[in-house]
């Protein structure tokens, strides 16, 4: 009879390993993955429940929602033209859509930003005719550059907030220090710095019309749930008070308005909803829930914590250079759902505050996915979306933009959270 233990994890690093040799078809393969752990009696069926974090998942299917309306208020596009309308050098309208990318990022999740800007960066590209490939690029790295920045920003920091207990404030202020939010703040000054230097070589001038706006109304629905999140920071999290309960209760309450409206069908709305990622990121929490059945989160954390020593500098600079490199050939939810526990175990062993390992580990793994086409899915959409166009991007001129963009990001940020937590 196989030890459960050893089973679980070899079929981790098989799935793991599917996962970046598939990509698109990575929900079907965490379906099957967890469909193995259950009937297989790997765990039981009330630990997969306890397994998933639902806070998580609440603050994820609500944000899609509240994001398809968004689009559809035509507001996104609204701001872009508005922002870019007067006549002005390319290189800044093209840093100003970057930037409105990174802005509006920290509040919506990733591959939902790249969907609401993808269509201003293709309509903006024929008007100025240029080639739209750095741009959506721009557009993509600078997105998961600003989602890390808040809870409700991108699938790792709401893994990470429900994780470690941390409420929306705690991304801006925690114990009375500043947060990861400040800090991405810093890379995102240095890396769209960056970006004007990509686009400076385009010389052109135009005067670019303003997108006429649909309704305000879910502009309102995004601030007020940003209001909420933010009230509900002040007391102790309960069902009623969680970022997931509040972001499903905003959702329908979107759905009930845009169906009056507009008379969109929510069932369709329902369907149209990325249930693929949504799958996913349940069969990554039941995938590492074995991990932690069994001690491997402990026996990992072992083998760092000898091979690196107990130093607290070396650990943060090893974690982060390790996130970096993993991250951009694996998605780095799954893989930030697996570090967690073993950066828990590390800080414990050195026995200091986890903080700076958690906001190194978070700027490691979601910088470090916009390394390579691949390594985001905000990425992978960005990608699909030109090819869709007739573009296609190859690797070499990913990373020619994307490396220098990471690391010029990365570095600032990095030393700002070590020289406010070490």
């Amino acid at each position: 009879m196989f030890d459960p233990k050893y089973i679980s994890l070899i079929l981790f690093i098989f799935t793991y390993l599917l996962f970046f040799i598939l990509p698109s078809r990575r929900s079907i393969i965490a379906i099957i993955g967890s469909s193995i752990i259950l009937f297989s009696g790997i765990m039981s069926p009330t630990e997969i429940f306890f397994a998933i974090n639902w806070n998580v998942m609440g603050i994820f299917v609500g944000m899609l929602f509240l994001a398809d309306i968004f689009i559809d208020s035509r507001c996104p596009a609204f701001l872009a033209t508005y922002l870019i309308h007067k006549k002005m050098s390319t290189p800044v309208a093209l840093l100003i859509i970057c930037g409105l990318a990174s802005f509006i990022s920290a509040f919506v999740e990733n591959v939902a930003t790249v969907l609401i800007i993808a269509p201003i960066c293709f309509e903006l590209a024929k008007r100025l005719k240029i080639d739209p490939r750095e741009l959506i690029i721009g557009v993509a790295i600078s997105s998961n550059l600003q989602g890390t920045a808040t809870l409700i920003g991108d699938p790792p920091s709401m893994i990470l907030a429900g994780y470690a207990h941390l409420n929306f404030l705690d991304f801006f202020f925690h114990h009375g220090k500043p947060g990861i939010f400040f800090a991405i703040q810093i890379g995102a000054i240095t890396s769209l710095t960056f970006l004007y230097w990509i686009f400076k070589k385009y010389k052109s001038e135009q005067e670019v019309d303003i997108e006429p706006i649909k309704s305000w109304i879910p502009t309102i629905f995004l601030v007020l749930l940003i209001f909420l999140l933010a009230l509900a920071s002040f007391f102790e999290e309960t069902f009623f008070t969680s970022a997931g309960f509040i972001c499903i209760v905003i959702a329908f309450i979107g759905l009930i308005w845009a169906k009056w409206s507009n008379n969109i069908s929510i069932r369709d709305t329902i369907k149209e909803l990325d249930w693929h990622t949504t799958f996913f990121l349940i069969g990554v929490f039941i995938m590492v829930g074995t991990l932690n059945k069994f001690g491997w989160t402990n026996d990992i954390a072992e083998f760092i914590y000898i091979s690196v020593g107990s130093n607290k500098l070396v650990i943060y600079i090893a974690l982060i250079i390790i996130s970096i490199v993993l991250s951009g050939f694996i998605d780095n939810v799954p893989y930030l759902a697996a570090m967690l526990p073993i950066t828990t175990v590390l800080a414990e062993k050195g026995g200091f505050n986890p903080t700076l390992l958690y906001f190194g580990l978070l700027i490691g793994a979601s910088l470090g996915g916009n390394i390579t086409p691949i390594g985001a899915s905000a990425n992978i959409v960005g990608t699909g979306l030109l090819k869709k166009e007739g573009y296609h991007v190859s690797f070499m001129q990913w990373i020619k933009i994307s490396i220098p963009f990471t690391l010029i990001a990365v570095i600032p940020a990095s030393i700002f959270v070590l020289f406010v937590w070490l």
